[in-house]
């Protein structure tokens, strides 16, 4: 199972056509100073939440801040059985240079 990777140009396409859930995987303060209005704040905390809740052919995008922890966790996530996965190249300080709303 290959990693996937994505720009964050194709990210936003994804997600204005209102399907895939985009995660935030930043720690706390960075992400209540800044973040996307579409992003969904995970942690240690609330994984296990999104792990149970969520549908398992949901397109997910995971976002960091440089694009790098992110891999780690889009791994993960297919390795829980997720099928369609991706990491955003350039985490958060891409997005926001890119594509900020």
């Amino acid at each position: 199972m290959s990693l996937k990777k994505i720009s964050p140009l194709l990210a936003k396409k994804i997600l204005k056509n209102n399907y895939g859930l985009l995660l935030d995987i930043r720690d706390t303060e960075s992400f209540n100073t800044d973040h996307d209005s579409r992003a969904i704040h995970i942690n240690q905390d609330s994984l296990p939440a999104l792990l149970a809740n969520t549908n398992k052919n949901t397109t997910i995008l995971v976002m960091c801040y440089h694009g790098n922890s992110s891999q780690f966790v889009a791994q993960f996530l297919s390795e829980e059985g997720f099928t369609d996965v991706y990491s955003i190249d350039g985490g958060y300080e891409m997005w926001k240079s890119e594509i900020a709303e």
